[in-house]
C-alpha cells in the first residue's frame, strides 16, 4: 500500500522500494467549478481555461541549476543523460488520472546532480488571472516502474494558495545511494518556470 505523505514530511523511497531504479511521477489537480449559471460560465470560460506545467529541475552539489539542459519541461522533454523523460504537456488538466508524467531513472543521473525538484507552474497565470486557490485535489505521485506499484502519494488543497501561481510540489535528494522524497507543497508567485529556477540560483549555498 502507498504511503499518503502529509506537507512537510520526509521518506527514504529506498527503504521503501530496495534496488529502486526506474520511477513514474505522476501529477494530477483538478479545477474548481465556478458558480453561476450557464451564461456567466460562459463569458468566463477564457479564463477558466488552466493550462498546468509539471516540470523537473535538477539541482547540483552546489545547490544551483547549472545549464538550461537541466531543467526538463514542455519546451525540453527529456534530459541529456536520458534519465528523465517528460511525457509531454496536458493543456486542459482534464480526464482521469494522472495529467502529467515524467519519468525517471535514478541510476542513470549523472553523480553532480544532487537534487531533483518537481514543480507546477500555471501557464500565463498573470494575463489569465489564475493562481492555485483556484485548484483542487492537486496531487504528486510516485511509482516503481520495476513491479507497478506506488510507493507514495501526496496530495493537497488549493484553498490555502490564494495568490500563488506555482507550488513546489516535491524534492528528490540524494543521500549516498539513498533517495529521499520531500512532500513540500510550497507556493510560489511567479509569471513562469524561468522565474522559479532563478529563485534557486539565487539561493544561498
Amino acid at each position: 500500500m502507498a504511503i499518503n505523505l502529509q506537507k512537510g514530511q520526509r521518506i527514504s523511497l529506498t527503504k521503501e522500494a530496495p534496488k529502486l531504479q526506474q520511477l513514474m511521477c505522476g501529477l494530477g489537480w483538478d479545477v474548481v467549478e465556478k458558480k453561476g449559471g450557464f451564461l456567466s460560465n460562459l463569458f468566463s470560460s477564457a479564463n477558466n481555461n488552466f493550462d498546468l506545467d509539471a516540470s523537473v529541475i535538477c539541482i547540483s552539489e552546489n545547490q544551483k541549476v547549472r545549464h538550461e539542459k537541466d531543467v526538463i519541461y514542455f519546451g525540453n522533454l527529456r534530459h541529456y543523460s536520458d534519465a528523465i523523460i517528460h511525457q509531454g504537456d496536458n493543456l486542459t488538466g482534464e480526464g482521469e488520472g494522472d495529467d502529467e508524467q515524467i519519468m525517471i531513472n535514478l541510476s542513470q543521473l549523472p553523480t553532480e546532480i544532487n537534487k531533483l525538484v518537481i514543480v507546477v507552474n500555471i501557464y500565463a497565470c498573470y494575463t489569465r488571472q489564475q493562481d492555485f486557490s483556484q485548484i483542487k485535489n492537486a496531487f504528486i505521485r510516485l511509482v516503481n516502474l520495476t513491479n507497478q506499484k506506488e510507493i507514495v502519494r501526496y496530495t493537497l488543497s488549493g484553498e490555502e494558495y490564494v495568490g500563488q501561481t506555482a507550488m513546489v510540489m516535491a524534492e528528490l535528494t540524494r543521500q549516498g545511494n539513498d533517495w529521499e522524497m520531500d512532500a513540500k507543497g510550497d507556493g510560489l508567485r511567479v509569471k513562469d518556470l524561468a522565474e522559479i529556477v532563478n529563485l534557486y540560483n539565487k539561493r544561498k549555498k
